[in-house]
């Protein structure tokens, strides 16, 4: 069983898995940059060291990293997610200094990562996937010719892209010729690597994406779907399990689907992978080697850890759980509550936090790395912390949403949770009845008035606080 874990990430990924570490009796390991030096995962784990001044450096070097695994006495290192989570040389570096990996193997990191060989692989085990290139593209000639091919509208996508970045829809010739330069300068500059490959787009779409888990003893489950459909600019707001527009059968072939898909490449631990939904058809998207900042929603509905699940098996255990057993209950839906500012085309709203109060109360859990007097450095995601809300049914989870977001008191910065608010009252929403478009369609969502919730509201909840923990 693994011992002592170092957390290569940063945030809430941070604590959420130093928390199932302190669950499972492992010793835990934090990083952090100067910056984070006062951050709440150093603050939670049992050990912290600085990786140096630079604000992203430290988080993005796969040797130093290992390195310091091996000097502090892990025998494992979790990637989280974001940062090096899909890198396949960190995979390697640890393989090859005896480090184990709480992930996927470094080969299946780089076929999965290769957006073109993930097409393939899908296409040979019989997943279905959208029309587009199996090859990347050689030059915009080339992309032009595939597009006549393929029809408009299409998506330029980085090959090796991820979260949302390294991709443009394009309606015609013209906006390809425009959107060429600009998607190969993202894709070299967020990933290394010019190539990038070309789909069509499914227009408006509804995104749903399994979660599945596999061991090494040829054991692969599914958890069911998620539905990441509330999405602005391909960065995903709010996130539904399980989807309230599947069908039972349709629910049932997506999973099959995903196993299908982790069992063509020989996937072990944790995964998603991320289907397109129109007019009934399924297309595979894309399979994310990482666990999920979303995997919390998964967990309120089926009561499995899945953080633990990795390390179990990563730790050469088999899965605790079988198909058969793995059951869903209710509604679970998780806000990203982004230091944004919505009334402002999403403006980032970094700085101090002067007041937070948690919201609470039955099927409300908080996962976060923030607190009172925190500030929010500018140099990483602006997802401040994630709010997940359970119920039996549907339209309690959007109610118990509703109140929990109200429940919620965080001063100093703006941020989105009076927005999500606003989407919750929508009746598009409420039907369950969605799709990717719902956010460009619905821009009246952002004329809403400021919130009042003074502070001295918060400074009155905070004191009594203080006063409770003092007796």
């Amino acid at each position: 069983m693994i011992k002592k874990i170092l957390i290569a990430n940063r945030g809430e990924i941070a604590v959420r898995i130093v928390r199932a570490c302190a669950e499972m009796g492992i010793r835990s390991v934090a990083i952090h940059s100067d910056a984070d030096r006062y951050a709440l995962h150093v603050k939670r784990a049992d050990e912290s060291y600085n990786v140096g001044s630079d604000p992203l450096a430290g988080y993005l070097n796969a040797r130093q990293l290992v390195n310091l695994a091996v000097e502090t006495g892990c025998d494992a290192l979790h990637p989280g997610y974001g940062f090096l989570s899909e890198n396949a040389e960190l995979a390697r570096v640890c393989s090859e200094r005896g480090i184990r990996f709480i992930g996927p193997s470094a080969e299946v990191i780089s076929r999965m990562g290769d957006k073109t060989e993930a097409r393939r692989s899908m296409i040979a085990a019989g997943v279905p996937v959208t029309p587009g290139t199996e090859d990347n593209l050689k030059d915009l000639q080339d992309a032009l010719s595939e597009a006549e091919r393929v029809g408009y509208p299409v998506m330029l996508k980085a090959t090796s892209g991820g979260g949302g970045r390294g991709i443009r829809r394009c309606n015609s010739k013209e906006e390809l010729e425009q959107a060429w330069p600009r998607v190969i300068s993202e894709a070299t500059k967020a990933f290394g690597s010019a190539d990038v490959f070309l789909e069509k787009c499914i227009v408006n779409p509804k995104h749903i994406e399994a979660q599945i888990l596999a061991d090494s003893f040829g054991n692969t489950v599914h958890l069911f779907e998620r539905d990441c459909s509330i999405q602005r600019r391909n960065q995903k707001l709010i996130e539904i399990a399980p989807s309230p527009q599947l069908t039972p059968e349709q629910r049932a072939y997506i999973g099959d689907l995903a196993v299908r898909a982790a069992q063509a490449v020989g996937y072990e631990n944790a995964g998603t992978v991320e289907f397109l939904l129109a007019d009934n058809e399924v297309y595979f998207m894309e399979m994310n080697t990482r666990v999920q900042v979303e995997h919390t929603i998964t967990e309120q509905i089926t009561g499995i850890d899945i953080v633990r699940e990795q390390i179990r098996i990563a730790s050469g255990l088999p899965l605790s759980v079988k198909q058969e057993d793995i059951e869903h209950r209710g509604f679970a839906i998780q806000f990203r509550i982004n230091a944004e500012d919505p009334k402002n085309d999403f403006l980032p709203s970094f700085g101090k936090i002067t007041r937070y109060y948690a919201p609470g109360g039955p099927g409300v859990r908080v996962d976060t790395a923030i607190y009172t007097g925190y500030t929010i450095p500018p140099y990483y995601d602006s997802m401040c912390l994630k709010l997940i809300v359970w119920a039996n049914n549907w339209e309690d989870a959007m109610d118990r949403g509703y109140r929990a977001l109200d429940d919620m008191h965080l001063h100093g910065v703006k941020t989105t949770e009076v927005y999500y608010q606003q989407i919750l009252k929508n009746p598009d929403f409420r039907s369950g009845v969605f799709d990717t478009s719902f956010v460009d369609t619905h821009p009246e969502l952002t004329n809403y008035s400021t919130k009042n919730k003074p502070e001295a509201l918060a400074l009155a909840i905070a004191g009594a606080i203080a006063a409770y923990a003092g007796l």
